[in-house]
């Protein structure tokens, strides 16, 4: 199944913080991601939002509803779950 990707404004903002060379390899993998969410993804327990992509030190914190996915943020693993 194919996914439809939806950024919301915090992930945008929070791309300006990477470096260009995370940056495609964290566009890659949502890239990857949006058939069948493919890659390094887990469900999350008792956190909103409910899914995360891991890609390197970085995650990608998003969810699903119906064939779209909706990201939220793009944080540094030490900060992601705060």
């Amino acid at each position: 199944m194919k996914y439809e990707i939806e950024f919301k404004p915090k992930p945008l903002k929070d791309c300006k913080k990477i470096r260009r060379l995370g940056l495609e390899r964290i566009f890659n993998q949502i890239e990857e991601m949006s058939h069948d969410l493919k890659g390094d993804v887990k469900r999350l327990t008792n956190h909103t939002p409910e899914y995360r992509l891991r890609v390197g030190d970085y995650r990608v914190l998003f969810e699903t509803e119906k064939s779209k996915i909706i990201i939220y943020r793009i944080r540094h693993r030490k900060d992601a779950y705060k």
